[in-house]
């Protein structure tokens, strides 16, 4: 992988008032894309490379399953090559999705966190946007499925990027782009996005405060920030820090309740913060599929109490926040 995959987006972003991002972004995904960038790369281009030719294709980014679909039926042929092709990049968390005559079951069915939230921001039409930690980037083609001029999605993990690539080899569009970058690659002294989207990475982060202050900072004043993470079901300001794993996860650090979280939102500066929705995760939406064939919720609850989680924490709740930067 080399810059060139991402010189048709950089050129789009440098006909909007983003442009100044340009030279700094070319730097970090030099940084990011040299040499032992992952042991797994030279297979998953080599999936890449073994994308078949498809009939003509109309992408459809409006609908909960994203992809590019034809009224051409696929030859059986083709369609082993293209599953087999796509089943490469396995695993496939973020979805659904389709390309053309195959579904991509994913583990998330990450259209329902996107009803969560689609009639509470601000319409996204005309709007450039930022998605953080943005896996294959199904949410980031919603995104541009309802308005957006340009989306710019960003997350470290390479595979991530790959799929995304796959995807947009028949989706063929230059507004939308994932980058392998993490939220710190990204340049201190620039801001500018209209809407901001943090969603399953705040509990990530093991300095939570630093990474509200990083979005503020990112976001163009008057800019609204769409924040979606793990929150715990207590009264007041409580935070639940997980002496291990929970849920099955390493890296989860901070998971406070929805008081503590409007707290820190606003300590950081943000103002009008809405409390969107609070739901408790289900195993109709996260779970194993062919295409994510690893563990998933069900294995990390408890089989006897599966109100608990296997560590004894109570389950996976998630808040849904809009907030502004004034």
């Amino acid at each position: 992988m080399d810059l060139s995959a991402f010189g048709p987006f950089l050129e789009r972003l440098s006909q909007t008032r983003l442009a100044p991002w340009r030279t700094a972004l070319e730097a970090a995904l030099r940084r990011r894309l040299g040499p032992g960038a992952h042991g797994d790369l030279a297979r998953w281009e080599a999936a890449l490379a073994a994308l078949p030719e498809l009939p003509d294709t109309v992408a459809v980014l409006d609908q909960p399953c994203v992809g590019a679909v034809s009224r051409i039926l696929l030859n059986p042929a083709t369609e082993v090559r293209l599953r087999a092709a796509l089943m490469a990049l396995h695993p496939w968390r973020k979805g659904p999705l389709r390309i053309h005559d195959v579904m991509i079951d994913t583990e998330w069915r990450s259209d329902l966190k996107w009803d969560r939230c689609a009639e509470a921001i601000t319409p996204l039409n005309g709007r450039l946007v930022l998605d953080v930690g943005c896996g294959n980037g199904y949410h980031a083609w919603r995104m541009l499925g309802a308005g957006a001029e340009l989306v710019m999605g960003i997350d470290p993990t390479l595979l991530f990027v790959v799929q995304f690539q796959a995807l947009n080899r028949y989706l063929c569009t230059d507004a939308l782009a994932v980058l392998p970058l993490g939220i710190e690659d990204l340049p201190r002294e620039l801001s500018g996005f209209d809407t901001l989207f943090s969603m399953g990475v705040l509990y990530h982060r093991r300095s939570p405060i630093e990474h509200l202050f990083d979005l503020y900072r990112l976001l163009r004043p008057g800019g609204e920030l769409v924040l979606e993470t793990l929150v715990i079901d207590a009264p007041g300001q409580q935070i639940l820090v997980p002496p291990g794993r929970y849920a099955g996860m390493r890296n989860v650090w901070f998971i406070p309740s929805v008081e503590a979280l409007k707290v820190w939102l606003g300590r950081c500066g943000f103002k009008a913060l809405e409390v969107v929705d609070v739901s408790r995760t289900s195993s109709e939406e996260q779970r194993s599929t062919a295409w994510m064939r690893f563990q998933s919720l069900a294995d990390q609850l408890d089989p006897e109490t599966p109100t608990r989680t296997i560590e004894g924490h109570a389950p996976p709740t998630r808040a849904l926040l809009i907030a502004q930067r004034p």
